[in-house]
């Protein structure tokens, strides 16, 4: 690697209806993970399209603050409360869209996947990924709360990812040059 690579920055989510993890990591090449920021997005105790909303504006806030060169989100899978796994699919549909416009790479794991790329094991509980996120971002204690370590995690599971580079200009979003990070989309649809 050239010293002229720049460093990759992702937003992670954990999506959730009432209460949606964010977390940005970014990696210099050659250098350990760091924490730029997280923690949750709340939006418990409103109507279900206000929830929708308040994630969507917020998601794009955090995408606007961090200029994130991707965003990756945990993949849903299927779970027998098909009322949770509902809204989380909602809240899933908000945050690819803030991506969408945003003309971001989006990259999607699965929870397996993340804690395999966490702690080397699929079948890891949460104490042992949120201590593993901490150790691999130096930070002096799991990040708190729950939601926020999760979305560090698949934010680290993205970093990891192999030729991660090389992917982050293909897909439906443009192709950008080394280093550039991306504006949000205006209401209108065009660059902010």
């Amino acid at each position: 690697m050239g010293t002229n690579v720049p460093s990759v920055r992702v937003l992670g989510i954990d999506p959730g209806m009432a209460i949606c993890g964010y977390g940005v990591a970014a990696q210099e090449p050659g250098r350990r993970p760091s924490a730029i920021a997280f923690g949750v997005i709340r939006a418990d105790g409103l109507a279900p399209e206000l929830q929708l909303l308040r994630i969507h504006r917020e998601v794009r806030t955090l995408l606007a603050t961090h200029r994130p060169d991707a965003v990756a989100v945990e993949r849903l899978y299927f779970t027998r409360n098909a009322q949770t796994a509902i809204g989380v699919g909602q809240a899933r549909g908000v945050v690819l869209l803030a991506a969408a416009e945003a003309a971001l790479p989006l990259r999607e794991f699965t929870p397996t996947e993340v804690k395999m790329a966490a702690t080397g094991y699929g079948r890891a509980e949460k104490r042992q990924i949120q201590a593993m996120v901490a150790t691999m971002l130096g930070l002096p204690a799991p990040p708190k709360p729950d939601d926020a370590a999760d979305a560090l995690a698949v934010a680290l599971c993205c970093l990891q990812g192999e030729a991660l580079r090389d992917r982050l200009g293909q897909g439906d979003a443009p192709p950008r040059q080394p280093g550039q990070r991306s504006r949000p989309a205006t209401a209108a649809g065009g660059r902010a």
